[in-house]
């Protein structure tokens, strides 16, 4: 009884586990997509992190336009949904930009090419001529990711 109840346990906390990592994968998959004027904010933080949020705010409106409610807006909105921690007056980027791009990247080649890799490169190269040096690079890159 003692291990059929042990199995039982474990099998349902095992598909917690699996229901729970899975909801919280979907959540990281939504959770990196930044709109534009986000996305250019973010750059900013990425680049001068931390910093403070009174020399952010004047970085936006040099760099953005922006005026002083819509930096601490944006600081706000970010901060709640996890982006970055503004913690006494000092703002750091809790998630990478490396991240988003991959993210973002990955969710674009979906969108728009039904997740062909081939047929990205396809259109990014449409009409365009690369470089020896960039022919080799790419080569390279290809070669590491190549599956065995």
């Amino acid at each position: 009884m003692r291990v059929y109840c042990y199995r039982l346990i474990s099998k349902v906390y095992n598909n917690r586990l699996s229901e729970t990592y899975e909801k919280d994968r979907v959540l990281r998959m939504s959770y990196t997509k930044l709109c534009d004027s986000d996305y250019r904010f973010m750059c900013i933080v990425w680049e001068h992190a931390p910093i403070g949020s009174g020399e952010l705010v004047r970085l936006c409106a040099e760099q953005l336009g922006w005026k002083k409610s819509t930096t601490y807006t944006v600081i706000k909105k970010l901060s709640e949904k996890g982006y970055i921690e503004n913690k006494d007056a000092l703002v750091e980027a809790l998630i990478p930009k490396e991240r988003v791009q991959t993210e973002e990247t990955e969710y674009f080649v979906e969108r728009t090419f039904g997740g062909s890799l081939p047929g990205f490169v396809a259109a990014f190269l449409s009409g365009k001529r690369i470089s020896k040096e960039e022919t080799a690079l790419l080569k390279q890159m290809i070669d590491a990711h190549e599956e065995e």
